[in-house]
């Protein structure tokens, strides 16, 4: 407090501390005042000159900008970070600048105000040392106005702002999965018949210096750029990221070139040549004598750095020949072959693989890598081949689309429609030379197949009437076979089977038949009627004898026994005849000893009886006359020879039962029974 009560107490005193103080805070205007610069540690000066009152070096020559020699304006000089004297106020404008600072993922683009004027024809000013640009008099010493193609590296850099203009750009990054496409927009032109430059080593486009002095040439370049980041000047080479061609598995990439050298006139596409990397390294494809346009040599399956400036890759389908197949490749480009089918095959030639023509070679199944521009692969099936002449009806190979129904008229004037399937087979060394004279198995079947087997069948069906065709069906269809399978050998063709299939005659003959065969089915069903009705009969006549069969074989057995019982009968009245036979004998022999009278009475009388008994006898024959008479003499003994119900049974000789035996056993009965005895009841067997 007392000093500062002495301070206000000395008024000069005051004032000096006062001015003292405002020094201390506004020390660099204060020592700007006495020629003092202080450049901070993060900064430059740029001085401008605003005047030289004496000396030779008082104005800048013409077109310059910034001077060298001390003359009035823009100083190529740059104020170091730190103290500077003499540099009077009103004789120097200094400028504090911060260090021009390029990110880590930047570059700096440089434009010049001043330096040499660019040759005609460059748009970008050519590589100076110059310590990235914070020399400038070595810069001005030899360097050009305009865009320079030198960039300047991340980091701080004390660069005169005064004669270089710094624009950030950022680093050139190549993602993965794509290459770099660049463009340079300086360098050599190119030359006549070229489109895109050629390759020079620059440090991919980074050496902007190199390029230059390696006769880069402004345009497309062949060199790509891999993934990664890369300090490229944007302004003298333009970068477009493209993908990477990528040929899948079960692919092929055909590749057709920009640059090479031109085709050999009469060649559809270039040989393949060594030492370019499958087309990544386009400079080594030039240099090896490659040609442009459509190459014979194709990509496999994989990923590939190719620059679509230089070459443009297709992808398709690996060529396939699937099984029970063979492929016939032609092909479009190589040497001129020679025919290797001998005298026995004039219909057209046929060489060894890697000549030009079709290949005697067949491709066996499997699958391939082929250029489908150059060589093209025709599949033949070697197993057997149906084909259709029916309309609407066509196999999986498509190759009977365009057939149709064979329309033919027969020998009696009528049209009708005729399906026929054809078998055939190609055996696999035969292949090519159905290729060789037809071109595809399409072109063998319009060419020969079709016309063959139409013509055939409407020749045979003017040979016969419909019905004689429709029924000899078989025989036709083996004709057929014989005549078309001779035909088709001349073609290297085998002819396996011939089947006629639906035959369509025509609508009126048709009505025709149809009525015939109904009326023969209605004469078949008529008598078949018939005979069930007589089959139906029999069935009712066995139903009604089973019914009775109980009955019939009671009366059977009954009629038996009353057979035997009438033969004992018999047997008895005889053993009994016999008996009074002798006794009588006997009785005459006493009668005739006795007297002959009495013998001849009797014997007139027993002529007498012989006579009606005879007469009797021719009346009703002799077996039934013995029956009466021993029927008589056992109903006198009481005996019952017929029972209450007879049957009659079969007619057999010497068998009794018949009718005439039943009714006169009835007689004798109603003779001798009683009146109350039971009635006959007599059943007629049928």
């Amino acid at each position: 407090m007392d000093a500062l009560f002495t301070l206000f107490a000395h008024p000069l005193l005051t004032a000096a501390g006062l001015l003292g103080l405002v020094a201390l805070i506004f020390y660099r205007r204060t020592l700007r005042l006495f020629g003092f610069v202080i450049v901070p540690d993060d900064s430059i000066g740029t001085v401008t000159k605003n005047f030289v009152l004496f000396g030779r070096h008082r104005e800048l020559p013409p077109g310059r900008i910034v001077a060298l020699y001390g003359e009035a304006g823009l100083q190529a000089d740059t104020l170091a970070p730190g103290l500077h004297l003499g540099l009077w106020p009103w004789q120097y404008e200094i400028e504090l600048v911060k260090f021009t600072v390029i990110p880590d993922d930047a570059v700096g683009i440089v434009e010049a105000c001043d330096g040499l004027p660019m040759p005609d024809g460059r748009v970008l000013a050519r590589h100076v040392d110059c310590d990235h640009f914070q020399d400038a008099r070595a810069f001005l010493a030899a360097g050009e106005r305009g865009l320079q193609m030198t960039v300047v590296p991340p980091g701080a850099w004390r660069i005169n702002t005064l004669l270089f203009t710094v624009h950030l750009e950022r680093m050139t990054v190549i993602e993965p999965g794509r290459i770099g496409i660049v463009e340079a927009r300086d360098g050599k032109p190119l030359a006549g018949g070229r489109v895109i430059g050629r390759s020079v080593p620059c440090d991919s486009f980074q050496d902007a210096r190199a390029f230059m002095a390696g006769g880069g040439e402004r345009g497309p370049q062949m060199t790509v750029i891999p993934q990664g980041k890369y300090r490229i000047n944007p302004r003298f080479f333009k970068v477009v990221q493209v993908p990477v061609t990528d040929v899948p598995d079960n692919k092929v990439g055909i590749v057709t070139t920009r640059e090479g050298t031109s085709l050999t006139t009469g060649e559809i596409a270039g040989p393949e040549v060594p030492g370019h990397n499958v087309f990544q390294e386009p400079q080594a494809f030039v240099n090896a004598g490659g040609t442009k346009g459509l190459q014979e040599q194709v990509l496999l399956a994989g990923r590939y750095f190719i620059n679509p400036m230089f070459a443009t890759v297709e992808i398709i389908d690996m060529t396939e020949v699937p099984i029970a197949s063979v492929g016939v490749v032609v092909a479009f480009v190589g040497k001129a072959g020679v025919d290797v089918t001998g005298e026995g095959f004039r219909h057209a030639n046929m060489v060894r693989k890697g000549e030009k023509g079709v290949w005697v070679d067949v491709l066996d199944p499997g699958k391939y890598a082929i250029n489908t521009y150059t060589h093209k692969v025709r599949v033949v099936p070697t197993a057997n081949v149906v084909l259709n002449w029916a309309t609407g009806k066509t196999e999986a190979h498509r190759l009977d689309a365009n057939l149709s129904t064979i329309t033919v008229r027969s020998a009696d004037g009528f049209t009708f429609n005729l399906d026929v399937s054809q078998i055939i087979h190609i055996p696999r060394n035969d292949a090519p030379k159905v290729i060789a004279r037809f071109g595809s198995m399409e072109a063998l079947v319009t060419q020969v197949l079709e016309p063959t087997i139409g013509n055939y069948f409407r020749n045979a069906a003017q040979n016969s009437d419909v019905i004689d065709f429709l029924k000899k069906r078989s025989e036709r269809q083996a004709e057929a076979k014989a005549a078309i399978a001779v035909a088709l050998k001349a073609y290297d063709v085998g002819a396996v089977e011939t089947l006629i299939g639906d035959i369509v005659p025509p609508a009126e003959l048709m009505k025709t038949l149809t009525d015939r065969k109904l009326a023969e089915q209605e004469k078949v069903t008529f008598t078949t009627q018939m005979e069930a009705q007589g089959v139906r009969q029999q069935l009712e006549q066995a139903t009604a004898l089973a019914r009775t069969q109980a009955q019939v074989v009671d009366a059977e057995r009954k009629v038996a026994i009353a057979e035997f019982s009438a033969q004992a009968a018999v047997k008895t009245a005889d053993g009994a005849a016999r008996s009074k036979k002798i006794t009588a004998e006997a009785d005459a022999e006493v009668t005739r000893v006795t007297g002959q009278a009495e013998a001849g009475r009797t014997l007139a009388i027993g002529e007498a009886e012989a006579e009606v008994i005879r007469q009797k006898i021719d009346s009703m024959e002799s077996g039934n006359y013995a029956v009466v008479q021993v029927a008589q003499a056992l109903a006198g003994a009481g005996v019952q020879l017929v029972p209450e119900v007879v049957v009659g049974g079969g007619q057999g000789a010497g068998q009794g039962g018949t009718l005439v035996d039943v009714l006169l056993a009835g007689l004798v009965k109603d003779r001798f029974d009683k009146p109350t005895r039971p009635q006959v009841e007599v059943v007629e067997a049928s």
